[in-house]
């Protein structure tokens, strides 16, 4: 098979070189500077053990097709529509993205859809550079087919997912991981609004009460993190990566990176959503989804706003939504 991986950040760059790695074929699909930098000089992977440069292939966009080929999607949720536009609908995609509602995005086009599950704690804030954290594998990756089921595909992926610096496993129920990952993810926009301050777990805990709540009103299943851990145990280990300085999650990178977008509508945004339909209030993460989106959208550094401004807006909302 030939891995076709579209977005070759962070996690999409890390699965890629892994997969170059075990000695499969693969194609990195990137856009600008750093596809100009992935074409001209390879990909360079840094990793707690490592640094190597990978002369793996690169395009900014979709190539002639082959029948043998496996579209990886690792862009953010935002990107999904575009990113998959002018690829044939008959090859099978798995989503390799936060959220959960990609997989259901990319059903409606293409009939062969795969979620997977991705802990894979990495960075890409330079061009043609990505640092993967992850010790003494870099990331964790747990594969099913959507909506419910393992089928061969599914198993082939995670053999050869498995043969270099990744672990991999087939689920058959890999949506109710990504949603007991979801609510993991709903402290993504407090890293990127106020960093690691001190309180910010109280934040997150708020979030992630609302999210609980919203999820067993609407009879959505989730796995706990005493169950991730046991999965994960210490396979993922946070390592230094010499040389570079680790800053925050995927959010926080977006802000890094003043890309313009950022991920809040499909992870707080998808509480919020679910509230709605279900009839449960949602204030903490609707402040936090407006925020980031705010922050992204003015170009505003990570970590730029002070923990006590982000509690009085909360505050100020959850006491609306009791009136």
């Amino acid at each position: 098979m030939r891995y076709i991986v579209i977005g070759a950040g962070a996690v999409g760059g890390t699965i890629g070189a892994r997969l170059h790695q075990g000695g499969h074929d693969v194609l990195l699909v990137a856009r600008g500077a750093h596809y100009d930098a992935l074409k001209s000089d390879g990909l360079r992977l840094i990793t707690p053990e490592t640094t190597e440069t990978l002369d793996i292939p690169a395009a900014d966009g979709p190539v002639p097709a082959r029948d043998d080929d496996v579209l990886i999607l690792a862009t953010k949720s935002q990107d999904t529509i575009a990113a998959l536009a002018g690829w044939p609908e008959d090859l099978p995609v798995v989503c390799a993205q936060n959220g959960v509602a990609n997989e259901r995005m990319v059903l409606r086009r293409f009939s062969r859809v795969y979620g997977v599950c991705v802990w894979l704690p990495a960075q890409h804030l330079e061009p043609g550079v990505v640092a993967a954290h992850g010790h003494p594998y870099s990331g964790m990756l747990q594969v099913g087919r959507y909506p419910q089921g393992v089928d061969d595909l599914a198993e082939e992926i995670v053999t050869d997912l498995g043969k270099r610096g990744l672990v991999a496993r087939a689920v058959p129920d890999v949506m109710r991981w990504k949603h007991g990952k979801l609510i993991g993810n709903l402290a993504n926009a407090v890293e990127a609004l106020v960093g690691r301050a001190d309180g910010m777990a109280t934040v997150v805990e708020r979030a992630r009460a609302e999210a609980m709540t919203v999820l067993d009103r609407a009879g959505i299943a989730y796995n706990t993190p005493e169950e991730e851990f046991q999965v994960r145990g210490h396979q993922v280990d946070v390592r230094p990566v010499e040389g570079v300085s680790r800053g925050g999650g995927s959010s926080w990178q977006s802000l890094a990176r003043a890309s313009g977008s950022i991920e809040a509508d499909y992870l707080n945004g998808e509480i919020v959503l679910l509230g709605r339909l279900h009839g449960v209030p949602t204030p903490v993460n609707e402040v936090l989804r407006r925020e980031a989106n705010r922050h992204a959208r003015e170009q505003l550094p990570p970590a730029s706003m002070p923990l006590e401004t982000l509690v009085a807006l909360i505050d100020e909302r959850c006491a609306a939504e009791s009136r």
